[in-house]
């Protein structure tokens, strides 16, 4: 009779499979990393160069109506440029996880077929891949923020850790869709839709307190939300985070990372057949 799992091997288990094929792992978010780039003449130095050319054209399109609703650029303290930058690397990370997550199966159907493929570590890749190119981005901020307002708040030591509970719920939310992918396949022209909504309802491109009140509540609600105001105050206003809003928003997020792992292991069974 084989033995009951113990609840600290029941908790582990999304992590595990990291542990124990974490040379795997290492190696499909390279390769992501790579194929994205691969012909393109200037290879990786693209995971730079998009970011800024992002950056220039949000800034140009939105900077004379957003900018003047924040009173730090009012004040000259810094651009909006920089402001937006901050908000455009969280959502991008989030982004990027959201939009590919429905088809990390159902792309690798040959991963499926083979019994001895921990299929389950898929997620994994793809949030390291996306976490690359933040930190990447990451780079190119300190850099802008160095030539444009002359200064890095030493808070910005703090970004791994506001980002860490929206790390923890990019990794539930591709347990969730890659499974859901398998089954219901229009999900993959609503992602990129849903993308641009939570970039557009987030405190990216205003303060909260420049929305009515009576839509407040929108944005409030927005998961990116949080996380973007909490980027803000390490990155550019030298604040320390809010440890009670991380520390529950971290217990949510790990909630749910569970909840979508039993729902990928449960659903995974039929995934064979349905490809």
């Amino acid at each position: 009779m084989t033995p009951k799992p113990s609840l600290l091997h029941r908790l582990s288990r999304p992590f595990a499979a990291l542990a124990d094929h974490r040379s795997l792992t290492v190696e499909l978010a390279r390769r992501d990393i790579l194929g994205r780039y691969r012909g393109a003449s200037f290879g990786l130095l693209w995971s730079l160069i998009s970011p800024f050319m992002m950056l220039m054209i949000y800034t140009f399109a939105f900077g004379t109506v957003m900018g003047g609703r924040w009173p730090q650029v009012e004040a000259g303290n810094t651009s909006f440029a920089i402001i937006l930058f901050a908000a455009l690397m969280v959502h991008g990370f989030f982004s990027e996880c959201l939009v590919k997550s429905p088809n990390l199966v159902t792309a690798n159907p040959n991963f499926v077929k083979r019994v001895i493929f921990p299929i389950d570590i898929l997620p994994w890749p793809l949030v390291m891949s996306a976490l690359f190119h933040t930190g990447t981005t990451l780079v190119v901020f300190l850099l802008l923020r160095l030539a444009m307002d002359g200064q890095v708040a030493w808070t910005t030591v703090f970004f791994p850790v506001v980002m860490l509970p929206l790390v923890m719920l990019c990794l539930a939310m591709s347990w969730f869709l890659a499974a859901l992918g398998v089954y219901l396949r229009d999900i993959n022209q609503v992602t990129p839709l849903l993308s641009l909504a939570m970039l557009f309802l987030s405190t990216a491109m205003m303060p909260l307190s420049s929305v009515p009140e009576s839509y407040r509540w929108v944005f409030m609600l927005n998961p990116l939300s949080f996380i973007i105001d909490q980027a803000r105050a390490v990155l550019l206003w030298g604040d320390l985070p809010d440890w009670q809003g991380l520390g529950i928003y971290l217990l949510v997020a790990m909630v749910l990372l569970y909840a979508a792992r039993y729902f990928f292991a449960t659903t995974r069974r039929g995934f064979a057949d349905v490809l």
